[in-house]
């Protein structure tokens, strides 16, 4: 009997105090704070554009963006009389002026001043054909700066047991007016064939960017004829020594020069084709082929002349240059 009363009597007991506690509001002070009803309710994220239309704080680095900038301040005051007091080049007041003078004389004279000079044998060669036995030459030398050089040129041809075929020099004013080509200008003179004649040259040299060296250039004799000379070459490189050189050389006239063999026209032309081995940079033997053409009314003399018009040459011989 006990045993069933207790349960009863417990469930009696607390009934009026749970139910004094839903009936006072204030009856949990100073225990647990019931649960916050908006506790897990997702918070809105911040606006992104509230703050548009607003000037940004004077803090913000960025709040001048987009601003009129400001004008430029006024010109400044000219340093004063001491600053040019001084020597020229402060180096004086460590080092001997006298010293300091020749050192930059040098320093001018090496970087921009200095002038070189040299000489460049392009062909000094054997030549075989139906023709006969030839040797034949062609070379420059000169003397300069960067800009302005002083130009020599000179090539002709010679047959063993005779006079020269052909032979000329050209002294030459040569000035640089790009990076890759030379103006030049100057005169000519070919002591053979006879009659020997002097003319006035005006012609470029230079290189066509990673192509071709060129040789272009236009003359006007003292008997007012006029004629022109254009020459391409072209280094491939096979090995670092061995080096295959294509070349080609045309002549043109603007009219008759019988006593010199030259018709109007394409008067000449050459192609060649040289393999040549460079023992040093500066010094390479070579053999190779070329072929020689006379055209219209040059070959025409030619013939009179009983020379040959169209002839395939072998050649040998030696580039060098210091």
């Amino acid at each position: 009997m006990r045993t069933i009363l207790a349960p009863v009597v417990a469930v009696a007991l607390l009934a009026p105090a749970a139910e004094a506690r839903a009936e006072n509001p204030h009856g949990g002070h100073g225990q647990e704070p019931p649960l916050d009803p908006h506790a897990r309710h997702v918070q809105p994220p911040p606006d992104p554009h509230a703050g548009h239309g607003q000037q940004a704080p004077p803090s913000d680095p960025h709040a001048s963006h987009g601003e009129a900038r400001r004008p430029p301040p006024p010109a400044g005051i000219p340093p004063p009389e001491a600053a040019f007091s001084g020597p020229r080049h402060a180096a004086d007041l460590v080092f001997e002026p006298a010293a300091m003078a020749g050192a930059r004389a040098q320093l001018r004279a090496e970087h921009g001043g200095m002038k070189a000079h040299g000489l460049a044998v392009d062909r000094f060669e054997l030549q075989t054909g139906d023709g006969g036995e030839d040797y034949t030459w062609k070379a420059q030398a000169w003397y300069g700066g960067d800009v302005n050089k002083l130009r020599v040129k000179t090539e002709g041809e010679d047959s063993f047991g005779g006079g020269a075929g052909a032979a000329e020099m050209q002294l030459l004013w040569s000035r640089a007016v790009t990076p890759w080509f030379d103006l030049q200008a100057g005169v000519r003179y070919d002591w053979a064939p006879e009659p020997d004649r002097g003319y006035l040259v005006l012609g470029v040299q230079g290189l066509v960017p990673y192509l071709f060296e060129v040789d272009a250039a236009a003359f006007v004799s003292e008997e007012g004829d006029l004629s022109a000379r254009f020459e391409a070459e072209y280094d491939l490189r096979i090995t670092q020594r061995l080096v295959l050189r294509p070349a080609a050389d045309v002549e043109i006239a603007a009219g008759d020069v019988p006593e010199l063999g030259i018709g109007s026209g394409i008067s000449a032309a050459e192609l060649g084709l040289r393999l040549r081995y460079e023992v040093a940079p500066e010094l390479a033997p070579y053999a190779g082929v070329e072929w020689q053409r006379k055209f219209g009314a040059t070959a025409d003399l030619a013939r009179l002349a009983g020379e040959v018009t169209n002839d395939l040459r072998l050649v040998a011989g030696v580039k060098f240059w210091f």
